[in-house]
């Protein structure tokens, strides 16, 4: 009977979707130990027993598996954020194929072909956000950087490796900032202290920079300070903002920005088509590898030009925008007020007069299409992890589209929701995964679904 702390020698046969490898004892109990690989042998420490399965530590590598790479950033065991520095990038990617084809099949039941992952052409240094707590060690001393991994215990971090080299550039002027002023910072216990987050966006193709400082309170003590050694350090600042977030939550952002450097918005290029970020806005973190995520999920529309295109949970419009030229008329629908406003922004800009925006939910919106006669020839659904859900997808099935393209950000609520639309009417027609944030545990996935008759009648 294995118990805790006892060593067994385990080989790693398969992988989670959140970065442990899974090896089975002799009397079959699977074992999940963090930072091992498939094809890793090891001696390992058993930490946890449960009924039918443990989790443990590893003690040796006896054997490491051919995939295994020697980590690239010493904060990876620690860190929360990436959970596969320790195998190769062809692994990862194979890991990811898995989990998409896993959920597909076993979660949904759908019979449908599962493409090639779409890798990123980039691993490192993609990011084009970051969101950094900031808080105090053991000694008083002010740290910023991650989360360890399923806490709130910050790892201090001076530069991340998907990030840019200016974002750490920002985070060695704000420690100094911090230790010739006598700003404190955020202790999450008490809910007192003032600065509590750092948070940073670039334009990658603008190259603009956006540093905003999120904060208990309404600011900083010498801010003009603050903005000076900001100028001073950082060529490519275009703007510096402050977010007041008096509230005691998880919630990074507070509703209320001041702009003390700049516009308060910076400015980048997507598919050929300039959009406006501001804080609150939704912006694809890797740029590059969201055009080719956009570029599938163009060919799976398959547009000719004389098609209405709805665009559910359409955000800030990005990829509904981007498909624009492609139909007769796009309809986007939002649920978040100042989403909206940008969306129309957006289309403004780049002189787009073919599309509307809706701010309500899926079924309000289809409600008023209904009533005014309109019928989507193609719907683009890009919901939060959640998920539709079986009601979204009735909606959906209403207005009776002869497409369905479908970008998830999580495979299991994705092969739900595919099963759903089975039942409405529609077919999965295929089915591509899209790594959009190496070396962590997510993967994006674009399905294609056609009504029923249409596949028939094809």
């Amino acid at each position: 009977m294995l118990k805790k702390n006892d060593v067994i020698h385990l080989n790693v046969t398969s992988a989670t979707t959140e970065g442990s490898g899974v090896g089975k004892t002799e009397d079959g109990m699977a074992v999940f130990v963090p930072l091992s690989a498939v094809g890793d042998a090891l001696e390992v420490r058993i930490l946890k027993v449960k009924k039918t399965y443990a989790f443990g530590k590893i003690e040796r590598i006896v054997s490491p598996a051919a995939t295994r790479i020697i980590p690239d950033c010493p904060h990876f065991a620690q860190c929360g954020g990436c959970v596969w520095r320790h195998i190769s990038y062809e692994e990862e990617c194979r890991v990811k194929q898995q989990k998409v084809q896993d959920a597909v099949a076993r979660i949904g039941g759908i019979d449908a072909p599962v493409k090639l992952i779409i890798p990123s052409e980039r691993v490192l240094r993609y990011r084009n956000k970051a969101q950094l707590p900031v808080g105090t060690d053991k000694n008083g001393k002010p740290v910023m950087g991650f989360f360890a991994f399923h806490s709130h215990r910050i790892i201090d971090c001076a530069d991340c490796a998907l990030q840019p080299a200016c974002f750490a550039d920002v985070m060695r002027i704000t420690r100094d900032f911090l230790a010739q002023t006598d700003n404190d910072v955020y202790d999450e216990q008490t809910g007192k202290g003032r600065l509590r987050h750092l948070y940073i966006r670039l334009g990658e193709v603008t190259n603009e920079l956006m540093v905003c400082y999120v904060v208990n309170g309404n600011g900083l003590k010498q801010e003009d300070l603050l903005v000076r050694m900001l100028r001073e350090g950082l060529p490519n600042l275009k703007t510096v903002v402050i977010n007041s977030n008096r509230e005691k939550t998880n919630v990074i952002l507070g509703r209320k920005n001041r702009t003390v450097y700049g516009s308060g918005v910076i400015t980048d290029k997507l598919c050929g088509l300039i959009f406006t970020i501001s804080p609150f806005s939704f912006w694809q973190v890797n740029r590059a590898q969201a055009e080719r995520l956009y570029a599938k999920a163009r060919e799976y529309a398959a547009l000719t030009g004389n098609e209405t295109l709805l665009d559910l949970y359409c955000g800030t419009g990005t990829i509904g925008l981007s498909m624009a030229k492609d139909c007769k008329s796009l309809i986007g629908v939002e649920l978040i007020a100042d989403a909206v406003r940008d969306a129309e922004h957006n289309a403004t800009v780049n002189s787009i007069c073919n599309a509307r925006f809706l701010c309500a939910d899926a079924p309000q919106a289809a409600a008023q299409l209904d009533r005014e006669g309109v019928m989507p020839d193609v719907v683009i659904l890009d919901p939060p992890r959640k998920g539709c859900g079986e009601a979204l997808v009735q909606t959906i099935g209403s207005m009776s589209p002869d497409r369905v393209v479908y970008v998830s950000c999580d495979p299991a609520t994705l092969a739900r929701d595919l099963q759903y639309f089975e039942a409405a009417g529609y077919r999965t027609i295929e089915v591509t995964p899209v790594d959009m944030f190496p070396r962590t545990a997510h993967v994006e996935t674009v399905a294609l679904l056609s009504k029923k008759e249409n596949v028939l009648r094809n």
